[in-house]
């Protein structure tokens, strides 16, 4: 099964039975596993009966790292690189260790697995044909409000991953740029509590103020493509 030194597998974002036949069989053939919390991924393997090494590589110590990974590939070891959820690279270790790779002519494939962006984006029921995905908000409020006012002036829709400590403030934030401005707000997807919170800025900041929402979130904000269709 192992067809290249080092394998980038992308994992369930909530539901384990997301996980493909493909990812469970390099996760299975490889000598050892990467991962960003060995505890998550231990849990996970043990659900699926599988006993690997692990090893740990996150956003502290990837930089450190890759190079031991990149010279044992090279050795003949074979690695699959894992995050907690989703896909290795994006807005989680992985690129740092791909830029290893390519420096030292180490072959390496992706296995496609689940995404946060794309399930959220089709589940907002905004325009889906163009989007921009901006990995977290930024966390000081002046940076921030510059990303939601081009999100709000774009012609297509912005996609970002947000804290449940935050979200509140962000879309009130929103709402002041324009309260008007067509969102969704994807929490927990896959999981058992998975909710989809669509309306205008102003109409989720009054849900919010309410019920302030709990879990892994997703902020979308349709741009001026999502008020045409509206109309």
């Amino acid at each position: 099964m192992i067809e290249y030194p080092v394998s980038f597998v992308g994992l369930p974002i909530g539901n384990r039975e997301d996980i493909t036949r493909r990812a469970l069989q390099v996760l299975e053939s490889v000598d050892c596993v990467c991962c960003e919390d060995t505890r998550n991924t231990g849990m996970l393997l043990t659900h699926y009966g599988l006993r690997k090494t692990l090893l740990s590589l996150h956003e502290h110590n990837e930089t450190q790292r890759a190079p031991e990974i990149a010279a044992r590939a090279l050795s003949g070891e074979s690695f699959a690189v894992v995050t907690d959820a989703g896909m290795p690279g994006v807005s989680d270790p992985g690129y740092r260790l791909i830029q290893e790779l390519k420096a030292r002519n180490v072959p390496f494939t992706v296995l496609p697995g689940p995404s946060a962006v794309i399930t959220a984006l089709v589940g907002s029921g905004l325009p889906s044909d163009a989007f921009y995905f901006g990995g977290f908000l930024p966390v000081k409020s002046g940076k921030k409000a510059q990303m939601l006012q081009a999100a709000v002036e774009a012609s297509h829709t912005s996609v970002f991953y947000e804290s449940p400590f935050r979200i509140v403030k962000t879309i009130k934030a929103l709402a002041e740029i324009d309260a008007g401005a067509p969102v969704c707000v994807a929490r927990e997807l896959t999981k058992v509590f998975e909710t989809y919170h669509r309306g205008t800025a102003g109409e989720l900041l009054a849900e919010f103020e309410a019920h302030p929402p709990k879990g892994e979130m997703v902020v979308l904000i349709g741009g001026q493509n999502a008020r045409k269709g509206a109309k």
